[in-house]
């Protein structure tokens, strides 16, 4: 018999929630009229009234979300993180004003699947594109800043991001995050399953290509 801290009954009710909120704190503002700064915070008061939450069932979601993703100062409620720009007034200096940014060297980890990591490879690495930001790891085992069951981890390092002009910050619920990651920063790939584990050398040798500067006369006339 399934053992649970909760009825299984209540645990679709309160995904259901956490999805309203997210949507709306994200992504949906615009749509919706919801008024909110530069950083992502919105009124309680107008978010109850939008989603039809109660205080407590606000509450509960932004306590028991597993990936922190809310938070509540004041009177106020945002996401912590994963905005769309267009759906939402956040800016990017709004939300970096409001994270920690990071300083360490400790190399960072972006999960993703062996396609997107061919083109990552091909171009100039990986961008937000409709968020504002790119979600980093700490760690290849971190529960926040990656998805589950992703074929591979590319390591990105900080001091590389920093000579290419890029910043690194933590938001509250501890996802890293930056505004790019060009492929310049990538100095490794790692194997996330058996996908990942299967194309690894060849992404590996894609990796080394380009890194390696073109060679004498490559460009010349």
């Amino acid at each position: 018999m399934a053992t649970s801290h909760r009825p299984e009954r209540e645990l679709p009710a309160l995904a259901r929630k956490s999805k309203k909120l997210s949507w709306l704190l994200r992504h949906g503002a615009r749509e919706s009229g919801l008024t909110m700064d530069s950083a992502g915070f919105a009124p309680i008061s107008d978010v109850l009234r939008m989603t039809g939450l109660s205080r407590d069932e606000l509450d509960e979601v932004v306590a028991e979300n597993n990936k922190s993703r809310f938070e509540v100062r004041g009177s106020q409620v945002r996401a912590v993180q994963g905005h769309s720009l267009e759906g939402t007034p956040v800016t990017l200096d709004g939300l970096e004003q409001s994270w920690e940014e990071v300083t360490a060297d400790a190399l960072l980890y972006h999960g993703t699947s062996v396609d997107a990591a061919r083109a990552i490879f091909s171009s100039e690495g990986v961008h937000s594109a409709a968020r504002t930001h790119v979600h980093l790891a700490a760690t290849v085992d971190a529960k926040v800043g990656k998805r589950a069951g992703v074929d591979v981890l590319l390591v990105i390092s900080p001091a590389r991001l920093r000579a290419l002009g890029l910043r690194v910050f933590r938001a509250p619920n501890g996802v890293l995050l930056a505004r790019a990651i060009p492929a310049a920063a990538i100095v490794n790939v790692l194997a996330g399953n058996g996908p990942g584990n299967s194309a690894l050398a060849e992404l590996k040798r894609r990796l080394v290509k380009q890194a390696a500067p073109p060679a004498a006369g490559a460009s010349g006339s």
